[in-house]
This record gives C-alpha cells, structure tokens and sequence, in this order.
C-alpha cells in the first residue's frame, strides 16, 4: 500500500534548512518518494501550527522508512536538526 510521509516544521534557520532541502528532495526521489506538497496555504484547525507543511507519497510505508534511515537523507537531517523544530510521520493509505 502506498505511504504517505507527512511533515509539520518550524525553521529556524533558514540557510542551514536550505541546505536540508537541497540533499533531502534527491533522497527522497531514489527511495521512490514524490512531494505532492511543499508549503503552500493550509487551514489549521487543531494541534499546533507549523508554517510549513510537507507531504510526499511512497510506495509504502517501507520505502518511506528505509528513505528515512537512508545515509543519504540521514546527512540532509545533520542540517535540519539544528535549524527546525518539527515533527515527522508516516502514514499507509488506503489507495
């Protein structure tokens, strides 16, 4: 079943997170993921709000977690960790 992975951050550092970007959008790609959303307007309704809001689709929830786990998006984190605040799911879809 396909998966989606679902991200709610705060940036705190604009120029490090920039860097996160650049390494974690190629990850995300070679684990079979696309991004069906980056930012962009959203309604919040519960919970706490982040300004930016990510979703990609994967293949299933196995692709998205070895992504995840991947060196590759592992060194893309190194440069979030510092420069957000956020949290990170992963979701089975019923497609």
């Amino acid at each position: 079943m396909p998966a989606l992975w679902i991200a709610h951050v705060t940036v705190t550092d604009a120029d490090a997170y920039g860097r996160y970007a650049e390494l974690a959008g190629p990850a995300v790609e070679k684990h079979g993921g696309r991004f069906i959303a980056r930012g962009g307007k959203f309604v919040q309704l519960e919970g706490r709000e982040r300004p930016r809001n990510v979703v990609a689709k994967f293949p299933s929830v196995e692709a998205a977690e070895t992504c995840y786990h991947s060196p590759e998006y592992q060194e893309a984190l190194s440069h979030a960790r510092d420069a957000s605040e956020r949290e990170l799911m992963i979701v089975e879809t019923s497609e």
